[in-house]
């Protein structure tokens, strides 16, 4: 990090946290193995929750009879995840979420709530990490530029399907989104002893 980090003032910021759940943390992640995206995603969101943040889980589901899946023409077929308790958040986060947030498609801004759970609560500031983050976390990054919150981005949070579509979002898109930092950086900007 070369510059200080934005203002983090835990009353106008939300940590979000993409797809910690249990069927997407199963599968083999890169540059690191989820155990670690999940580890720091819990120091994240204690250290939230004891500085006043507001904290955010996202997830992906579907109703049971999939009627709302998106359904498109596409070169690649997404990996089925309809296994049971697949859309279930990780038990370690879950006593942690002020807010749940559940997505049908890549971005946690189409099509729900969170917009407005946001801003109702005053929150100007996004720090912003989870699986993949060359989908889910990419897609909800660009929505959140695109509504003008100051982004955050946890590297050392987040983690993908390989290396080289994680370096490419975090080296290529992200420094024109927002701030690219790690967990020991926003848990000092909170004031939490690491």
């Amino acid at each position: 990090m070369t510059r200080p980090l934005p203002d983090l003032d835990p009353k106008s910021t939300a940590l979000i946290l993409i797809d910690l759940q249990k069927g997407i943390v199963a599968a083999p992640t890169q540059p690191r193995p989820s155990s670690e995206v999940i580890h720091n995603g819990v120091r994240l969101a204690q250290a939230a929750r004891d500085s006043g943040a507001l904290v955010v889980l996202v997830h992906v589901s579907f109703e049971r009879d999939g009627g709302d899946i998106l359904r498109t023409d596409t070169d690649e077929q997404p990996p089925s995840l309809r296994a049971p308790g697949w859309d279930e958040l990780v038990g370690e986060l879950q006593p942690l979420a002020d807010v749940v947030v559940t997505k049908r498609q890549w971005g946690a801004f189409y099509g729900t709530n969170l917009d407005l759970e946001l801003r109702r609560r005053g929150r100007k500031t996004i720090v912003l990490g989870g699986i993949s983050t060359n989908f889910g976390v990419e897609s909800t990054a660009r929505a959140a530029w695109e509504r003008s919150y100051q982004l955050v981005l946890v590297e050392d949070a987040m983690a993908a399907r390989s290396a080289d579509d994680h370096t490419f979002a975090v080296t290529r898109i992200f420094p024109r989104l927002g701030r690219i930092c790690g967990t020991e950086d926003v848990l000092k900007a909170w004031g939490t002893k690491t």
